[in-house]
């Protein structure tokens, strides 16, 4: 009996052609440049609440702002996940899929969302829990955002967790050829 080597586990598999999870480093960019992309959403769904409420000070209403930002993105993602990319997602040539590689539902997407919490909540507890300053918060969050990636490196089908529990699969959409110039 061998042991199977790193190169020679493959995301594809028989019954699913075409599944190949896209590289860690690839999935971590886009990961990153949605997070950017999340500020605009942030500055006009910040903006829409604080003219909705009349908040005048940044820490007014901040515990309802946060409950309505937390809609807002799952409003977001569940929308474009069930159509299959975000934008990042696109630039990336990353596309979110069900187990058997078909769009999700609305639900799927859904619960996607809620379980893609895991990538900040569990720092964010132990913060709150101990009370840690936002120094070594930042450095709790990013060590636990880079051992969440890496244990992707584990899984079979190398999908992160949140994806495996959700039924999800990240796979890599091959741009779409161009049109002959005329």
């Amino acid at each position: 009996m061998s042991v199977p080597t790193p190169s020679s586990i493959s995301s594809e598999t028989p019954d699913k052609p075409g599944l190949t999870a896209p590289s860690l480093r690839r999935r971590m960019a886009c990961w990153l440049y949605e997070g950017m992309l999340m500020f605009g959403v942030v500055f006009i769904a910040g903006y829409l609440f604080s003219t909705l409420t009349q908040t005048r000070h940044a820490l007014d209403n901040r515990h309802l702002q946060q409950g309505f930002l937390f809609v807002v993105f799952g409003i977001y993602f569940t929308w474009f996940w069930a159509k299959g990319q975000t934008l990042a997602m696109k630039t990336w040539h990353i596309r979110v899929v069900d187990r058997q590689g078909h769009a999700l539902s609305q639900p799927r997407a859904l619960l996607r969302y809620l379980l893609s919490w895991l990538w900040l909540l569990p720092p964010l507890a132990v913060s709150g829990l101990v009370g840690l300053p936002g120094g070594e918060l930042t450095v709790l969050l990013f060590g636990w955002i880079a051992i969440w990636a890496l244990l992707s490196r584990f899984h079979p089908e190398r999908q992160f967790l949140h994806d495996a529990l959700a039924g999800t699969r990240l796979v890599h959409q091959a741009p779409a050829p161009k049109a002959p110039r005329k």
